[in-house]
């Protein structure tokens, strides 16, 4: 079996693709290769000769949905691949497009429907909420920073981008000056969301078909200057997990979702902050809790039964931390020239 895996950045704010690629590769069962789909040379992940059996640099998502079908079309043709697992919330509308031709490939994949991706957009999260009586804080679209329409009062208010990021802004200045940073790096949209007091939580899963499998949930207990979870630790709530199960009903959800939220310091209910459609960069908790996710995905994408538990430890800490990764020079450069680098070492 051959397994590719989008997401293979590692720096301040960590892609999900090595701590996927570490949940399959220490299953005892599992004896596939794994190749590494990059965006990007320098991204750590792809040079990581002990995760990666080779590794493909693929064009930007903005380039759009054929390319990247032409692309995994070469890449197939050389690793004979049987699933792949992307990671990335810019990618998703791409692969969710060329799926179906995939699956003429024998490329398994496990997707939501466009729809789905669409309707828990940060974008469309208020009115999703709304529809089906889910608690979040006031959100609005910002196309013009000319016309916010708030007041110092209103402050603080997170500032975020259509796929990532997100910053607080305390000052009027901070507020205008993380408009032009968010919407020079992504571009409008740039959303504002109402900041509410509390401790944030986080829930994973695999939807199959509306129906959620292996809920895992963790608190935050370091937080980056981005609002990522640096660290965190395993929880039991019901009430996450119910509300978890409800979301994933509602969208009819299939494949790995994280939701996040904040249970409110004022009225101790859960405001829903973000769905993000993809794996997190912390999902390697999850597997060490117990249930691998991962793992599960895969399964699911190749129509093989997998262990439904939903049993996990708590109080399983994760960190991340910073390492060193040696390579040599001429693996990058081969990356660059011929954009593909094949490992010696048989995984």
């Amino acid at each position: 079996m051959n397994v590719a895996v989008t997401g293979l950045n590692a720096v301040d704010t960590p892609g999900p693709g090595v701590p996927v690629i570490r949940c399959l590769k220490e299953t005892p069962d599992y004896k596939g290769g794994i190749v590494g789909l990059a965006y990007d040379a320098l991204e750590p992940g792809i040079l990581d000769s002990d995760l990666l059996r080779s590794a493909y640099l693929l064009p930007s998502p903005v380039m759009g949905a054929q390319l990247l079908l032409e692309r995994i079309r070469f890449i197939h043709e050389r690793e004979r691949l049987d699933a792949i697992i992307p990671t990335l919330d810019a990618e998703l509308q791409n692969f969710i497009q060329i799926q179906e031709a995939l699956l003429h490939l024998h490329i398994r994949l496990t997707l939501p429907k466009e729809e789905s991706l669409l309707r828990r957009s940060k974008v469309n999260l208020p009115k999703f909420a709304e529809e089906f009586g889910f608690k979040t804080p006031k959100t609005s679209l910002i196309t013009d920073p000319n016309k916010l329409g708030l007041t110092k009062k209103d402050l603080p208010v997170f500032v975020k981008g259509i796929f990532y990021e997100a910053y607080l802004a305390y000052t009027m200045d901070d507020l205008h000056r993380y408009i032009q940073k968010m919407s020079a790096k992504w571009g409008y949209p740039v959303l504002l969301q109402e900041y509410i007091e509390g401790e944030e939580f986080n829930a994973a899963t695999v939807g199959n078909q509306g129906s959620a499998l292996g809920i895992v949930c963790m608190k935050k207990l370091a937080l980056t200057d981005k609002g990522k979870g640096w660290a965190c630790v395993t929880i039991k709530n019901d009430s996450l997990i119910d509300l978890t199960q409800k979301i994933v009903a509602s969208l009819k959800w299939h494949g790995p979702i994280e939701v996040e939220v904040i249970l409110s310091k004022k009225d101790h209910h859960f405001y829903l902050i973000e769905l993000n459609p993809r794996f997190p960069a912390w999902i390697y908790l999850a597997k060490a809790a117990g249930i691998n996710l991962p793992l599960i995905c895969l399964m699911l994408a190749l129509g093989e039964a997998w262990d439904n538990t939903t049993s996990y430890k708590t109080g399983v800490v994760f960190s991340n931390y910073t390492t060193n990764l040696i390579t040599d020079l001429t693996r990058i450069q081969t990356l660059f020239t011929t954009g593909e680098i094949h490992y010696e070492k048989a995984l």
